[in-house]
């Protein structure tokens, strides 16, 4: 049953930890902590979505993650 559901799934929808996308991006965990916080209470913050599993786990779609570093990836012109 569990297979038949994993056949369909995209790996870019996979969900990691908040240290795993502090990894990724660069930046301390901590700092997605302000994010949300920020973005939560109407202050200017960037735009990461994030998925809340339960009363406090945060996860973090590695899809959200590519696309947010592809909008803000600026060249030199």
């Amino acid at each position: 049953m569990f297979d038949d559901l994993l056949k369909g799934f995209n790996p870019d929808d996979r969900l990691l930890r908040a240290k795993q996308a502090a990894e990724m991006l660069g930046v301390r965990p901590q700092t997605l902590a302000v994010w949300r916080c920020q973005k939560n209470n109407g202050h200017p913050a960037p735009d990461l979505p994030y998925v809340k599993v339960g009363r406090r786990s945060i996860r973090y779609r590695l899809s959200d993650l590519k696309k947010f570093t592809d909008l803000n990836r600026h060249s030199k012109q």
